[in-house]
């Protein structure tokens, strides 16, 4: 396994065709997110300020003509990070990402990476890792043919199965 910058994660999806996520935490921890997620908590308003270098790099690639899918697997009843993803999931969309929800029910039967990832066109898998408190996290890329071809199979599950967010949100 190579580790991967986010500047160099940026780099490759923007050469690919296709840049698919799989996301499978009910709830992440990550350091950056707990001056969002905290205020969304409280009720607070939110200027979105720490999400603008992710909107940009979206509306970067898909006006590079890369189509970017995200599924989220989502236990119910959601956790407060579901629940907050589902609010900040506008602003992805908006900037041009096609986001899904799986309730986790319905993913039975595939067989499902250990690892969140990212699947670039059908040659390139990024996994994210993150530290055992989940509080960091970034990517490393995995030339392993067998996990390639296991997430593959993964995505295209996940990806029909999957609800889109206007008729998840409903």
């Amino acid at each position: 396994m190579e580790p991967l910058s986010y500047e160099g994660f940026k780099t490759l999806a923007l050469a690919s065709k296709r840049a698919f996520h799989l996301e499978q935490r009910d709830t992440y921890h990550v350091a950056a997110e707990d001056e969002p997620f905290g205020r969304w908590l409280r009720g607070e308003p939110d200027d979105y300020a720490w999400h603008q270098d992710w909107l940009g790099f979206l509306r970067q690639a898909t006006a590079a003509g890369v189509s970017v899918q995200r599924v989220r697997l989502a236990g119910l009843p959601h956790t407060d990070y579901i629940r907050w993803g589902l609010d900040v999931s506008p602003l992805n969309i908006e900037a041009g990402e096609d986001i899904r929800y799986l309730p986790r029910h319905l993913s039975d039967g595939i067989e499902l990476p250990e690892e969140d990832y990212w699947l670039l066109d059908d040659d390139t898998l990024i996994l994210s890792v993150f530290s055992a408190d989940g509080r960091t996290g970034g990517f490393a890329r995995d030339p392993g043919p067998d996990l390639l071809r296991q997430c593959l199979a993964v995505r295209d599950q996940v990806w029909d199965r999957a609800v889109p967010y206007a008729r998840y949100a409903a």
